[in-house]
């Protein structure tokens, strides 16, 4: 049974939409709406909107510790080099990567589901605060010299403060959306007729659930420790990079990336104007992905899953079976997904002509990238490759974390109807999609490639880390990779503020105009193609009861269903 009320809602009784800006006082009441909404759509807004800022922050850290690595003399203070490290990890994972998986999630899971509302949307909104004032706390403590190794003792307090703020946060608001698949779907919508990006919210959602607990339990030892001076415990300051590295860094940034593989899934039979058939399979697939939360907390409990192949027999098999649970099985759901896409693509090319949109050229250009990144978690886990704390780690991060930000802005080009009543130009978008993959390449390519060549990498520790980080002494080509990689977060600093830039531009035109958007431009399956465009703070007028998983789909190509 589910908890949504199919009933119309009284006339502004729920819509909390913004006052026009005609005025001084309008604007303050416009900016109040969106402070205190309880809309979804507004709240997922918000978080992507922020995650955006943090990844062109974390591509322009990442530009100038490249040129850096490149760089005969110094460019940035040796006593800057820790925080600048620390704060490019903590933008791309904390700052980009979860908002805009979970972001998304939150403005368009419910309306697949056909709620009204996320549940409770005061919680979701509370998380966004929190997060974001735990992001606030982490950047100002590294500008006060705290963090992993900091001098600076408050500011070490701080970091750890703000890390652990940050990590509430976004359990609230993760808890929203798994609670609102659970239990606030349309009638005849079961489980099984969940929509697939829906579905991945659910297990990235339930991934955080599962990391971030772990993560902040951690960092309250921490801060205890530190704060009374028992160093000998977890090593005070210089120590607190080896107990929350894994929050930064493979496997755990792949199950934060769970939902962005969602976004693939779904675009891929709407492309090809097929049913997905097998659709068990793919939730399987998609779910087997997010078992790499389970490889991440093992690797905060347990050693790191690795296998070495100059060992006995039995020994081998004995740790063959936890590396292929814990670090193969994530590459299996990739290859699910992915065979269940050709599969469902050969059968749309017997019926006709592919309709590809500009968000599916994002989603099938990202979910590749991700792979390279699920793939480089699986090889640097071999122990005889010697890869670990090499540059390969960081590359690894790298095409997770950018792969999944370009399938986001796929995912925000597909669904910019329900979000924002416009239709992104695709002549515009499609070269933004190539230059975002380029970039990515680049920058996480090149450190693959460095890995292989011994260059050292790693989350930092402290300032020996740090040193050895910029050590490119390793090869003649040292400063050839470390200058692709900085060109490469060039690309992707563009990419993500040309994308910004262009829904703007569109935004924009469309609220002048007042142009109006089809209900459902791209011909999509699902229920949230229903509602009007842009959707309304309450979704839907009238919630229908469903009969199979893909309801517009039997009204746009089959025709109504008995």
């Amino acid at each position: 049974m589910t908890t949504i009320d199919t009933r119309p809602a009284a006339a502004g009784a729920v819509d909390d939409a913004a006052p026009a800006l005609g005025d001084v006082s309008a604007f303050f009441a416009a900016t109040a709406a969106w402070l205190t909404t309880t809309d979804h759509k507004k709240i997922g807004r918000l978080y992507v909107g922020f995650g955006l800022l943090a990844l062109l922050g974390a591509a322009v850290l990442g530009t100038l510790l490249g040129l850096e690595r490149a760089a005969s003399d110094a460019l940035v203070d040796s006593s800057s080099l820790l925080q600048l490290f620390q704060g490019y990890r903590v933008a791309l994972v904390f700052g980009a990567l979860v908002p805009l998986t979970l972001g998304l999630s939150v403005a368009i899971a419910p309306l697949q589901l056909g709620a009204r509302s996320i549940a409770f949307p005061r919680v979701a909104l509370t998380g966004f605060y929190a997060w974001l004032g735990g992001m606030g706390l982490t950047v100002a403590a590294l500008v006060r010299n705290g963090g992993i190794g900091g001098g600076n003792l408050q500011a070490v307090d701080m970091f750890l403060v703000g890390n652990g703020l940050m990590m509430l946060g976004l359990l609230a608001s993760a808890g929203c959306v798994a609670t609102s698949v659970l239990t606030t779907r349309a009638p005849g919508m079961t489980m099984r007729r969940v929509p697939l990006f829906a579905w991945s919210s659910l297990v990235g959602s339930l991934a955080l659930v599962l990391v971030l607990p772990v993560g902040f339990g951690t960092i309250v030892y921490l801060f205890i420790d530190h704060r009374i001076g028992i160093s000998a415990n977890f090593g005070g300051a210089e120590g607190i990079g080896a107990w929350i590295a894994f929050l930064y860094t493979v496997p755990a940034v792949i199950a934060f990336a769970a939902p962005a593989v969602g976004i693939a899934a779904e675009l891929i039979p709407v492309t090809f104007r097929t049913r997905q058939e097998l659709r068990g399979v793919a939730f399987a697939g998609i779910a087997v992905v997010g078992v790499a939360a389970l490889g991440a907390v093992t690797r905060q409990l347990i050693n790191p899953i690795t296998i070495d192949t100059d060992q006995s027999f039995s020994s081998f098999v004995e740790d063959l079976v936890p590396f292929l649970v814990f670090t193969g099985l994530p590459l299996l759901g990739l290859v699910i997904v992915l065979g269940l896409g050709g599969l469902t693509a050969q059968q749309g090319l017997k019926k006709g002509k592919p309709s590809v949109s500009p968000g599916f050229v994002f989603a099938f250009l990202g979910l590749l990238m991700v792979g390279l990144g699920i793939l480089g978690n699986l090889v640097q886990s071999i122990t005889d490759l010697e890869l670990v704390g090499t540059s390969y780690e960081e590359g690894a991060t790298l095409f997770v974390v950018y792969g999944a930000a370009v399938l986001v802005m796929g995912g925000l080009v597909f669904w910019a109807p329900k979000l924002w009543g416009v239709l992104l130009p695709a002549k515009a978008v499609l070269p933004l999609a190539l230059l975002g993959v380029l970039g990515t390449l680049l920058a996480a390519g090149s450190l693959y490639v460095a890995g292989f060549l011994g260059a050292p990498g790693g989350v930092p520790a402290n300032e020996i880390a740090v040193g050895s980080l910029l050590d490119t002494s390793y090869s003649g080509s040292a400063e050839l990779l470390a200058i692709l990689s900085a060109v490469g977060h060039v690309f992707v600093a563009i990419t993500g503020l040309a994308f910004v830039g262009l829904l703007l531009k569109s935004v924009t035109s469309i609220a002048n105009n007042d142009g109006a958007v089809d209900a459902n431009p791209y011909g999509g399956h699902t229920i949230e193609w229903m509602a009007a465009s842009p959707s309304p703070a309450h979704n839907f007028d009238h919630v229908p009861t469903l009969a199979s998983a893909e309801p517009q789909f039997d009204l746009t190509y089959e025709g109504t269903r008995a």
